[in-house]
């Protein structure tokens, strides 16, 4: 199995000329990215009031996700770290707007212009430290806090994801939670290793029926329902309320360590040949707060 390329090294890096190109040229590839694109289009869940839209593609590459948004007639911005995917989009004359940024420090746009966005395969980088200056949760804090700026009340962000494990996947939510929107996970084929998909769809503003998550995939390719969907822990909803401000940490009532704790310790501490004091009545016993 090929290592996972956000292993490897950095987007800007690993995607160079050589790769761009391969990457653009793969019949499999194009398939895949035009599939994605669809779903994710699918769970914005647009007007069908044949109004253009103006939508954000995060980490758009050489444009073969902006091609579908195109197709379904709309209008979009694409932004990617990687020099030598945009020039192989220019090469190939995409209709959007192209943008070289780091999602990492933030989107620079103006608040509320933004009516949707889509993300295929790229929100997991941000959760590697790529240089000494790299933090995956400043970095996650700035892309999720810009992107909510970046949305008009009530739009969607759809980003399709492939977490590395669980603390991943709940890094990238949370982070998401605390930026102010509500939301959850979809997973399109949770029981098929090969064909299952992640997707975060997130809503900008406040919950409304128009907040809640849509339906997964089956292996037969039609909707699961919640009850089909109830046993897989991946499938979760947050919504504003759970995450209004980030809680304090609270401290864990723990039972106090008793005298034959301490005595363990010392004694293991002694087998080791550490300096231990003598054992006496005072040992464990608690001090006062004054004498």
């Amino acid at each position: 199995m090929a290592a996972r390329p956000e292993l490897q090294a950095p987007p800007e890096i690993f995607y160079d000329q050589s790769e761009a190109r391969k990457y653009t040229s793969s019949s499999r590839i194009i398939d895949i990215q035009a599939k994605l694109s669809e779903r994710a289009l699918e769970l914005l869940a647009l007007p069908d009031d044949g109004v253009p839209r103006l939508l954000l593609d995060i980490g758009c590459g050489s444009g073969l996700s902006g091609e579908t948004l195109s197709e379904n007639g709309h209008q979009w911005i694409g932004l990617d770290i990687s020099e030598a995917m945009l020039d192989v989009a220019v090469e190939r004359e995409v209709e959007g707007d192209l943008l070289l940024a780091d999602m990492g420090q933030g989107l620079g746009f103006r608040a509320g212009v933004i009516d949707g966005a889509i993300s295929i395969s790229a929100v997991q980088w941000l959760c590697n430290a790529d240089k000494s200056s790299h933090e995956p949760r400043l970095r996650l804090k700035a892309f999720f806090g810009s992107l909510y700026r970046s949305l008009a009340r009530g739009a969607r962000a759809v980003l399709q994801v492939y977490p590395q494990n669980v603390a991943q996947r709940e890094l990238i939510l949370g982070s998401a939670m605390r930026a102010g929107f509500a939301g959850g996970v979809v997973v399109d084929y949770p029981h098929s290793s090969k064909s299952r998909k992640e997707y975060l769809v997130l809503t900008c503003g406040p919950p409304s029926l128009n907040a809640a998550v849509p339906n997964a995939k089956g292996e037969d390719g039609m909707s699961c329902s919640e009850d089909d969907s109830s046993g897989d822990e991946e499938n979760q909803t947050v919504t504003i309320s759970d995450r209004n401000r980030p809680r304090k940490k609270r401290k864990l009532d723990k039972k106090s360590k008793g005298k034959d704790w301490v005595l363990r310790k010392k004694e293991q501490l002694r087998r080791k040949g550490s300096s231990v004091p003598a054992d006496t009545k005072y040992t464990a016993r608690k001090r006062k707060s004054r004498f």
